[in-house]
C-alpha cells in the first residue's frame, strides 16, 4: 500500500511535511479579534461554539445543502473547520487567522468555508476525522479540512498558525501560505485533486467498516466477554493507576477511560481477582488525589498532560464526569470505601452548581481558559493560599495537605492542588477524628472557593445534548441508588422528563441538541443521533433500577425500538450512526470503539441485555444477539477497543447461560478457545552474568507451525493491541529494561493494513542494572497468537510469566 505522501501531489506532500513540524511549535501571540464587525450566517446558529464565530470577517456558512451547492456553481473547494466551544487551540485559531482580515479575504475569495460544532455533528467530525488518519496525520481539534464540491476530503490538519515560521533554517508554511498553496494546486491539477479525494473518500469508507464487512463464525463464549478485561489489565500503570502503554512506561497523557474501568472493575469482582482489584482501587484512588480532580470545586477536568494525574487539560465536560460518577458509584457498590461516597456528592454538587439549566437539564462543558489562559481559574500561588487563609497554622496544615511545597507544578509559579494520599489517611497521621478533619478542610476549602468565584469564570458552553444528559441521568440515578440519596434521583427524574418532553419531534423521534440562538430563542434541533438513543435508554433504565418504576422501562423500551426502526442494519446486526433518513454523507459508519466516550453501538447491546430481562420479551435478547455476531471479529481481534461490549456480553451471558452455536460452528476455525496460548508459544528466559553494572536476559521464543505473534513494533493499530511486548520486575517491581525488538515478518493485508509478525524462532535480549543473588526476578512476556493463512484466527492477547533461570 503506498504512503499518502506518495499519493499526493507535490505540493501536498510539502504541504504534509509543514503541517507536521508546524505542530510541533507553539501558537504565535494573538493579535485582538475583531468583535464588532457585522454578523455572518453563523449569528442564526444556537450552538455557543458557533455563536463565538458569529462577527469572524470569514463569511461561514453552518454544514448544510446551502454552502455545497454554491462551492459546485462557483467550481470552487470548501473549507470545513470543526471544533467545539472549550476547545484551546480552537480558540487561538479563531483569534489569529478567522478573526483577522488578511486571512478572511483569502478564505473568501478562493473557498466556501464552512464552520462545525463537533457536539452537534459527531457524524461529521467523526467521517472527517477517520479522513484525516487515512491520509497519515494525526487527529486533534481544531480540524481543518479541505474538501471538494460533494464533500469528499482533499487534505487536511488540525491547528495552523497565521503567518509562515523559521524552523531549523526552514521556513515552514502557516495558515496564509497553505491556502494560497491548495488554490494553486486546485486551479493547475483540478482532476488529480478530484482523483485523490475521491481516493480517501474509498478508504475512508474502509477504514470506519473493515471490522464489520462480513459476519465470522465465532463462539459467544466467557472467554470472549473476557478479552477487553484481560488485554487491558496488562497495560494499567502499577505505580500511579490508569490505563497506559507499559512499553513507553506509561510516560505522555492519561485519560480516565471510564468505559475500560467499568469492565476492568466488573472483571475483579466477577472473578474475585484481588490483583486486578487492587490495581482498580489504586487507579480511583490516585485520579481524585490528582489534579486532574478540582480539589476545591469538585468534578473531574478532561484528561492529565503527564502520567502522575497531577497536570490536567483543565477543561470539564458533562459525559466524563457522568462517567467517573458510575464507576465510583459501582465500586462504592461493592467495596463500600466512604472515599468513593465523597467524591461522587462533591461532582454532583459541581454538576448542580455550573452545569444544571434552571429547567433540570444538563450543561456540555466548561472551558479549560480564562481571560485566554488555560487553567488560571484553577491554579493558587503561595502568597495567594496564605493570604486567603491567613493563620499561619492552617497554611502550614493546608500546604502540607495539598502538596504545596518549594516546586511549583504548574508552569513554574503556579500550583495545581493535589493530595498527597488519601483524607482518610491523612486524617489518621495527624490523629484528627474524620468528622473534625472534614469540618476544618470544609472551612478552608469555602475560603478558596469564594475567592475563586470572583476570578474571571471559564466560558461554559449552555448547549442541551440528549446523549450526554443521558449519562448524567445515569449517573445520579445510580448515585442515588447505590447512595440511598433521594435527591440524586429526583434530579436525574427532572432531567429525563425535560429531555422527553423537549428533545422529541411529534412522532417521538429525539433530536439532538438545544440551546439559545443570538435573537434569545430556545430551540431544539438536528436529528438524534445512535447515541442519543443508547445513552438516553441508559440513563432511563437506570431509572428504573433505582426507582422500580415502571413508566422508565417503558419510555427506555420505546427508544430503544425506534432506535432499532431507524438505526438498524436489519439481519447484519448492529447500528449505524445514523438514521435511514438522515442526510446522506459518503460515508455511514457503525460506532463501535470506545474512547472517551463509550461507543453507541456498545451501549446499545447494554441496553438490549438489560430489555430483555427487565421484560422478559425475547426479541431484545434476538438484537442482541445479531449485533454480538456482526461485531464478533471486532471482539476477537481488538477487546480491549470494545470494553462496553465485552461487558453487554457478560450480560447476555448471565441471562442466556449458554449459547447455542450454528450447527457448523462446532468444527470451524474460526472458533476461539481451541487451544491456549501456551500450546503453541513457548518461551525460556536465561539471566546472563552480570558486567559493569548491567544484567541481561535472553529471550528465546517457539512459535508452532502455522502460528505467528505479533512483532514490536507490529505496523498497525489494531495489531498493536497484541505486539510482543517484554517486561521485567525484581522483588515484584518492575524495572526499566533496554530491549531491541527484531524487525518481523511484513505481512500485507488489505483488511486490517499491513503488519509485522515474528514466526518459528525468535530472540530477544532485556538489559537492567544488575541484581544480586538474593532479588527475586520474573519477566512477563505479552503475546498474541494467530494463525497463518486463509482460514486464520487469533487467541486473546495474554501474558505469559516465564521463570529467569
Amino acid at each position: 500500500m503506498l504512503d499518502s505522501a506518495s499519493r499526493c501531489p507535490l505540493a501536498f506532500r510539502l504541504f504534509a511535511f509543514g503541517l507536521l513540524v508546524g505542530l510541533m511549535t507553539t501558537a504565535l501571540d494573538a493579535a485582538e479579534p475583531n468583535l464588532k464587525g457585522p454578523v455572518n450566517r453563523l449569528a442564526k446558529e444556537s450552538s455557543p461554539y458557533l455563536l463565538q464565530h458569529a462577527h469572524n470577517p470569514v463569511d461561514w456558512f453552518p454544514w448544510g445543502a446551502e454552502a455545497f451547492a454554491k462551492a459546485k456553481k462557483e467550481g470552487k473547494l470548501v473549507f470545513l473547520s470543526i471544533g467545539y466551544s472549550s476547545c484551546h487551540w480552537c480558540h487561538v485559531m479563531e483569534k489569529e487567522s478567522f478573526s483577522h482580515k488578511d486571512v478572511a479575504d483569502l478564505l473568501n475569495k478562493h473557498f466556501i468555508c464552512i464552520k462545525v460544532d463537533r457536539e452537534e455533528r459527531p457524524d461529521i467530525d467523526d467521517i472527517y476525522m477517520t479522513s484525516l488518519h487515512v491520509m497519515g496525520a494525526r487527529g486533534g481539534w481544531p480540524m481543518s479540512m479541505f474538501l471538494t464540491s460533494d464533500g469528499k476530503p482533499i487534505v487536511g490538519g488540525t491547528y495552523w498558525p497565521r503567518e509562515d515560521r523559521m524552523v531549523e533554517g526552514q521556513t515552514i508554511g502557516g495558515f496564509k501560505s497553505i491556502l494560497k498553496q491548495i488554490q494553486d494546486v486546485w486551479t493547475e491539477k483540478p482532476a488529480e485533486i478530484e482523483k485523490q479525494a475521491t481516493h480517501y473518500a474509498d478508504e475512508t469508507n474502509e477504514s470506519l467498516a473493515r471490522l464489520i464487512r462480513a459476519n465470522p463464525i465465532i463462539a459467544l463464549e466467557r472467554s470472549l466477554a473476557k478479552g477487553a478485561a484481560e488485554a487491558m489489565s496488562t497495560e494499567i500503570d502499577p505505580e500511579h493507576g490508569g490505563i497506559g502503554r507499559s512499553a513507553n512506561k506509561f510516560r505522555g497523557t492519561k485519560f480516565p477511560m471510564p468505559s475500560s474501568l467499568g469492565v476492568l472493575l466488573d472483571h475483579a469482582v466477577r472473578e474475585k481477582d484481588d490483583d486486578l482489584r487492587k490495581l482498580v482501587v489504586l487507579t480511583l484512588g490516585k485520579m481524585y488525589q490528582g489534579g486532574i480532580y478540582d480539589q476545591i470545586g469538585g468534578g473531574f477536568h478532561r484528561y492529565s498532560t503527564e502520567r502522575t494525574w497531577t497536570v490536567p487539560h483543565f477543561e470539564k465536560m458533562l459525559y466524563d464526569n457522568a462517567q467517573l460518577v458510575e464507576v465510583y458509584a459501582e465500586a462504592y457498590r461493592h467495596w463500600k470505601d466512604p472515599a468513593y461516597a465523597r467524591i461522587i456528592r462533591e461532582t454532583l454538587v459541581f454538576i448542580e452548581r455550573e452545569m444544571t439549566s434552571p429547567e433540570g437539564a444538563f450543561y456540555s462543558a466548561l472551558d479549560a481558559d480564562s481571560n485566554g489562559v488555560e487553567g488560571e481559574f484553577y491554579v493558587w500561588t503561595p502568597v495567594e493560599i496564605e493570604k486567603i487563609l491567613g493563620d499561619k497554622d492552617d497554611v502550614a496544615w493546608f500546604r502540607k495537605l495539598y502538596d504545596v511545597n518549594d516546586k511549583p507544578n504548574f508552569e513554574e509559579k503556579f500550583y495545581i492542588l493535589r493530595l498527597n494520599r488519601s483524607l482518610e489517611e491523612s486524617a489518621k497521621e495527624l490523629k484528627m477524628e474524620p468528622a473534625e478533619f472534614h469540618k476544618k478542610l470544609t472551612a478552608l476549602q469555602a475560603k478558596l472557593m469564594a475567592v475563586r468565584a470572583k476570578r474571571e469564570r471559564p466560558f461554559l458552553d449552555t448547549k442541551v445534548l440528549t446523549a450526554w444528559n443521558g449519562q448524567m441521568i445515569a449517573a445520579y440515578a445510580k448515585a442515588g441508588e447505590v447512595l440511598k440519596e433521594p435527591a440524586y434521583v429526583k434530579a436525574a427524574v427532572k432531567a429525563a422528563e425535560f429531555l422527553l418532553k423537549t428533545m422529541r419531534t411529534k412522532d417521538g423521534r429525539l433530536l439532538r441538541s438545544y440551546g439559545k440562538t443570538a435573537d434569545g430563542k430556545f430551540e431544539a434541533r438536528l436529528n438524534g443521533y445512535l447515541e442519543d438513543y443508547s445513552f438516553l435508554a441508559h440513563g432511563l433504565l437506570n431509572l428504573y433500577d433505582a426507582t422500580g418504576e415502571k413508566r422508565w422501562l417503558d419510555e427506555a423500551r420505546g427508544l430503544t425500538d425506534l432506535m432499532a426502526k431507524w438505526h438498524g442494519d436489519g439481519e447484519k446486526g448492529g447500528y449505524f450512526y445514523t438514521s435511514s433518513d438522515h442526510e446522506k454523507l459518503f460515508a455511514r459508519p457503525k460506532d463501535y470503539y470506545d474512547n472517551a466516550q463509550p461507543s453507541a453501538n456498545g451501549m446499545a447491546m447494554r441496553n438490549l441485555v438489560r430489555l430483555a430481562k427487565a421484560t422478559k420479551d425475547e426479541s431484545y435478547s434476538k438484537l442482541a444477539e445479531g449485533s454480538f455476531r456482526q461485531f464478533a471479529g471486532v471482539l476477537r481481534a481488538n477487546p480491549s477497543g470494545v470494553p462496553g461490549m465485552c461487558l453487554a456480553l457478560h450480560g447476555y451471558l448471565d441471562i442466556k447461560q449458554a449459547i447455542p452455536n450454528p450447527k457448523d460452528m462446532k468444527d470451524s476455525p474460526l472458533v476461539s478457545g481451541k487451544e491456549k496460548t501456551e500450546d503453541v508459544v513457548k518461551i525460556t528466559a536465561t539471566l546472563d552474568k552480570p558486567s559493569n553494572g548491567k544484567q541481561s536476559v535472553t529471550f528465546q521464543i517457539l512459535v508452532a507451525t502455522t502460528w505467528h505473534i505479533y512483532a514490536n513494533p507490529a505496523g498497525n493499530e489494531i495489531a498493536a493491541r497484541g505486539q510482543t511486548t517484554v517486561s521485567l520486575r525484581v522483588n515484584g517491581k518492575i524495572v526499566p529494561i533496554e530491549i531491541e525488538y527484531p524487525q518481523g515478518i511484513q505481512v500485507v493485508d488489505k483488511i486490517v493494513g499491513d503488519y509485522f509478525i515474528y514466526e518459528k524462532k525468535v530472540m530477544l535480549k532485556a538489559t537492567f542494572a544488575a541484581v544480586t543473588g538474593d532479588d527475586v526476578l520474573e519477566a512477563s512476556v505479552k503475546v498474541q497468537a494467530c494463525t497463518s493463512g486463509e482460514s486464520g484466527r487469533c487467541l486473546l492477547p495474554t501474558t505469559l510469566k516465564i521463570p529467569v533461570k
